[in-house]
């Protein structure tokens, strides 16, 4: 049972209460929901809410987060994330909806959720985390939603914020799958990986060691990045063997090819503010994180660029990301991108690449753990099913 409990109905929280005739495409069946890449002309999205957002425990974030961040999970794990704070990034979402809106796409957002309540399942016991982050728990491969089964307790049930839609859409027409949802007991994580420098980090990545075992399929969306037919994804620690090959298994039949691509990343979780595909063969590469396959891309005559470092303050606190998120863009269309408003540089390599940049201030948003592209999920995109490699 759960004690969790909706706020509102249903049908005043989605703000949008029908799904939106989609625009025709030539020699195509076009439903509620089609997405093929990461870029195409965007018409269809899903917003995050940051309502009553709640601090997950240490010990689920301990790998991810700065040493730094500890004693504020500490503090306020199992509790809601700071008033004012959550304040302003509820402000700073709201506007990004409306630009969002003003730039000619359809906006829906999950309903809000009180996710401070306990709840129990026969395995554990707690608190949940937000429904502010579609993009880790749902993935649009064609006309499909696959329903993620993510890692982290505190996020057993963040499909309930979601639930409505998915419904509206498959009645709508939609295909929709949910992934099966692990049990999340004990055996999913190794309590004795406690690296204690990045040495140790770097050396037990290589290893292909990580904080979630192979005891049962689990992956968050935001590990996989889209090219058309070719999928790419990284091992995590929210995302294993397990559930790469339950992908696998599950697209290749369709025609997907799935690429696992590795990092030199001490502290991997989703692969959007380390790889970036923004566009048909040009991808933003974190310099500070090689990857080993870019000889693929190269290869296939791709063009790579690094984006330059972050502009985010110092004294502005990054809880559950890093200031990468410079890079965790959202593309509109090929030419058009929605950026953090004050990451000055990294509008400038845009445009020296012919791309209008959207400006958004998302600061306070970013604290929680995502930027532009982690904050959505796109559900319909205006394009057909290409090869790109």
């Amino acid at each position: 049972h759960t004690s969790l409990k909706r706020l509102t109905s249903a049908s005043s929280a989605r703000g949008q209460s029908n799904v939106a005739t989609p625009s025709p495409r030539a020699e195509e069946k076009v439903g509620p929901v089609c997405s093929y890449n990461e870029w195409d002309p965007l018409e269809e999205v899903i917003v995050g809410r940051p309502d009553h957002a709640c601090v997950p425990p240490l010990w689920e974030v301990k790998n991810i987060v700065a040493k730094e961040n500890w004693d504020f999970f500490r503090k306020y794990g199992g509790k809601s994330f700071p008033k004012e704070h959550l304040e302003r990034a509820k402000a700073e979402i709201e506007e990004f909806c409306n630009i969002l809106r003003h730039e000619g796409v359809i906006v829906r957002q999950p309903d809000p959720v009180d996710w401070t309540k306990e709840f129990e399942t026969p395995w554990f016991k707690s608190t949940g985390m937000y429904g502010a982050m579609p993009r880790d728990i749902l993935l649009v491969v064609g006309d499909e939603i696959i329903e993620c089964p993510m890692a982290w307790r505190s996020r057993f049930f963040e499909y309930w914020a979601y639930r409505p839609l998915m419904l509206e859409y498959f009645r709508a027409g939609g295909n929709w799958t949910t992934v099966p949802k692990p049990m999340m007991s004990d055996e999913l994580y190794d309590f004795d990986y406690h690296p204690e420098t990045f040495e140790e980090q770097v050396e037990l990545i290589r290893e292909g060691k990580y904080f979630t075992t192979e005891a049962e399929p689990c992956f968050d969306a935001a590990d996989f990045m889209r090219a058309g037919r070719d999928i790419f994804v990284q091992r995590s620690h929210v995302t294993n063997e397990m559930g790469i090959e339950w992908m696998r298994r599950h697209l290749e039949p369709k025609g997907y090819r799935i690429h696992t691509l590795t990092f030199e990343d001490e502290k991997p979780m989703h692969i959007d503010a380390t790889f970036n595909i923004v566009g048909p063969g040009l991808v933003l590469q974190n310099a500070g994180r090689k990857c080993h396959q870019i000889g693929m891309f190269r290869k296939a005559g791709w063009t790579i660029v690094n984006p330059p470092k972050p502009l985010m303050p110092d004294d502005h606190p990054m809880w559950m990301a890093s200031k990468w998120l410079s890079m965790n863009v959202l593309m509109l269309d090929p030419k058009r991108v929605v950026v953090s408003a004050g990451e000055t540089t990294t509008h400038k390599m845009f445009e020296d690449l012919g791309i209008e940049c959207i400006k958004v201030d998302m600061k306070f948003a970013n604290s929680l753990g995502g930027g532009a592209h982690c904050w959505t999920a796109d559900i319909r995109r205006n394009g057909t099913l290409e090869s790109y490699l």
